[in-house]
């Protein structure tokens, strides 16, 4: 796979996620290393194509599958300042992704490898011809990196493409309110006609990514009302998980539910806190309309 070419001096690398490459003076920086096992030689090869080496990585967050190569990539790393433990610990990723120690093995991305998070940023810092921008919901520190001279946004996991939602169910998120909010901020990007790049989907601009944007929101809304309907009898997470995956025609794994568990966790505090539902004991925890 090679470089495609986004601007004067911005490049994406496929992937799942896409790695965006922008050159910087001498080097280039990079944004979201990613993972696999050759991943970070082909990704020092064609930045050499350009004439340039990597002088800097940058993490949309601390997820394993968009830092696990970046030890392998002699560059400092820079994450959101709520993101580094996550990305230096893998124990931290599998609390954050299982809620626990994880099964070997279980998890999609479960990496022993540390990572070492050089510097920290907040959110409306400048680096290397990018501006932090908030976008959390998917994760605490989630960022996306706005590159007003190529004329896009590199949004991470803010939103994704509409396979990778329908393969899965759910939009993974650890608050929906911020995830929608962070939609919503990407639409006034979309209105300005930037391209708006998702780590696991195809860049969009314009019309489609106002469609894709709006996938992504009503997806949330939709999920939303559908765990008030199922609710309506009281059920444990676990099998409202799998009615909500049965609902959207999605074949369960081990691995797909527990995924899932966690966003939807996220929906039912939400609720909860907004006085929809209440906890019933009946062999086991389960929720219910408030009242019935």
């Amino acid at each position: 796979m090679a470089l495609r070419k986004l601007g004067d001096s911005a490049y994406l690398y496929p992937g799942s996620p896409s790695t965006l490459v922008k050159t910087a003076g001498d080097g280039a920086v990079i944004v979201d290393p990613g993972h696999g096992s050759g991943r970070h030689k082909d990704l020092r090869r064609e930045v050499r194509k350009l004439g340039l080496g990597i002088k800097a990585q940058l993490a949309t967050h601390g997820h394993a599958d968009h830092v696990a190569v970046a030890p392998r990539i002699d560059a400092p790393l820079f994450i959101h300042r709520f993101e580094f433990s996550i990305a230096e610990s893998p124990l931290n990723r599998e609390l954050l992704t299982f809620g626990s120690k994880a099964p070997e093995g279980f998890l999609v991305f479960q990496f022993p490898e540390e990572v070492k998070a050089h510097a920290v940023f907040e959110w409306g810092d400048e680096l290397f011809g990018f501006k932090a921008v908030k976008l959390n919901g998917h994760s605490p520190g989630m960022t996306g990196f706005l590159d007003e001279e190529n004329g896009l946004i590199y949004a991470g996991d803010a939103f994704f493409g509409e396979r990778v939602i329908k393969a899965v169910g759910l939009p993974y998120l650890i608050d929906p309110e911020l995830f929608k909010t962070s939609i919503k901020e990407l639409q006034n990007y979309a209105e300005k006609d930037l391209l708006l790049i998702p780590s696991h989907g195809k860049a969009v601009r314009g019309e489609e990514a106002t469609e894709l944007l709006d996938f992504n929101l009503g997806r949330v809304e939709e999920i939303e009302s559908l765990i008030l309907d199922l609710l309506k009898n009281p059920m444990g997470i676990d099998e409202l998980a799998f009615r909500i995956m049965e609902h959207y025609e999605v074949k369960p794994t081990p691995q797909k539910l527990a995924l899932n568990l966690v966003p939807l966790r996220a929906f039912i505090a939400q609720h909860y806190n907004e006085e929809r539902i209440e906890a019933v004991i009946d062999r086991g925890l389960k929720w219910r309309i408030r009242g019935d």
